[in-house]
């Protein structure tokens, strides 16, 4: 029996990742078209847009890991269902929960592999392509996206941007007391990021406060020592989406820490958590159009079901995630709601097509 186990999953898996490539390979396309606009804007070229598409390809892979592991099943188990397969499978003894069950068991080594992805790949691939798009982009105006703001060491740090990795420009600098009153306030025109983690500060203005007094100053420049150390910078240059899993939980903890928010942080952490939960719903939910009456053996029918299921799990998780930050929801329950209750429609179905 553990032969037929294996050769379901080797079909599942094989449709899989055939889908999971095409899905990347258009997503990579539609993000190369998008890019085709700034070609010719600074030193922005055609090869750039190539060149930025296909950096972020990784980072596509793993969005659609669960939308290509439900069309994989609507794919390879209907292929089976379609050649009489699964019926065969069955007489022998198979049932349709043990061959749900050895699909079900393909989600924990793709999990491992999309973990290691999201920590090692897509990390330095998505910070590669945003250094090549904004240096090709350096003369345009709009340089969106590249500010963020950081806290540590009862001082707030924001900085505008970061034209290359040592380099920083638009810097304030807000320094607080214990008690929360503002004690100093800094702004430099540019810094420059030393291996030490101190930034060389240039054109800056200084202003002091005490005993309800201001005192203003000008500086050529100003050694600053940064709270934050380089790797922190390269990290909260990015957004969320491509931040390292372990890198991202341990920023969430830091920023609680200091009472800071955190909810785009964990909302994002808890998509990644849910990327298991909703591969087991979408192959659960696959299985009674698999299992179904012989009309649901048409591979457009279980295409055209696939693609409709796909948007309205993907719209719900927008939806949830878009509640969530509105309302300030617990980050686990919105990211999980979609999976729970595609389960539980994927089990009525199931119920339904068996009656």
């Amino acid at each position: 029996m553990k032969r037929f186990d294996r050769y379901i999953q080797m079909v599942t898996l094989r449709a899989f990742l055939l889908v999971a490539m095409g899905l990347t390979a258009l997503f990579s396309l539609l993000e190369f078209v998008d890019q085709l606009p700034l070609v010719g804007h600074g030193r922005y070229r055609l090869a750039d847009a190539v060149a930025y598409a296909a950096l972020l390809s990784p980072a596509r892979f793993l969005q659609v890991t669960p939308i290509a592991m439900l069309l994989a099943c609507l794919l390879g188990l209907g292929g089976l269902a379609k050649h009489s397969e699964l019926t065969a499978l069955q007489g022998i003894g198979l049932s349709e929960t043990r061959i749900i069950a050895a699909v079900l068991r393909l989600v924990a080594p793709i999990v491992v592999a999309l973990f290691l992805l999201a920590q090692f790949v897509v990390p330095p691939t998505r910070q590669m392509a945003q250094e090549r798009h904004d240096n090709a982009l350096a003369s345009v105006a709009d340089e969106r996206g590249q500010s963020f703001w950081a806290h540590g060491d009862d001082q707030f740090l924001s900085v505008r941007r970061f034209p290359v990795e040592t380099q920083a420009e638009d810097v304030d600098i807000y320094r607080f007391a214990p008690d929360g009153g503002m004690t100093e306030y800094l702004h430099a025109a540019g810094a420059r990021i030393g291996a030490d983690d101190v930034w060389m500060l240039r054109d800056v203005t200084r202003k002091t406060i005490a005993a309800s007094q201001f005192r203003t100053d000008h500086l050529d420049s100003l050694a600053w020592p940064a709270f934050l150390s380089s790797r922190q910078i390269r990290f909260l240059s990015l957004p969320p989406e491509s931040a390292p899993p372990i890198a991202l939980y341990r920023y969430i903890q830091d920023l609680k820490r200091h009472h800071l928010p955190a909810t785009r942080y964990e909302q994002e952490l808890w998509a990644r958590i849910s990327i298991p939960f909703a591969m087991i719903a979408l192959i659960a939910c696959a299985a009674p159009f698999v299992f179904g009456p012989p009309r649901a053996q048409n591979v457009g029918y279980r295409m055209a079901i696939g693609v409709a299921i796909a948007t309205i799990f993907s719209l719900g998780q927008e939806i949830t995630s878009r509640l969530g930050l509105l309302f300030d929801l617990n980050p686990a329950l919105t990211a999980l709601t979609p999976s729970l209750l595609l389960m539980m429609s994927a089990a009525y179905l199931l119920i339904t097509t068996r009656d």
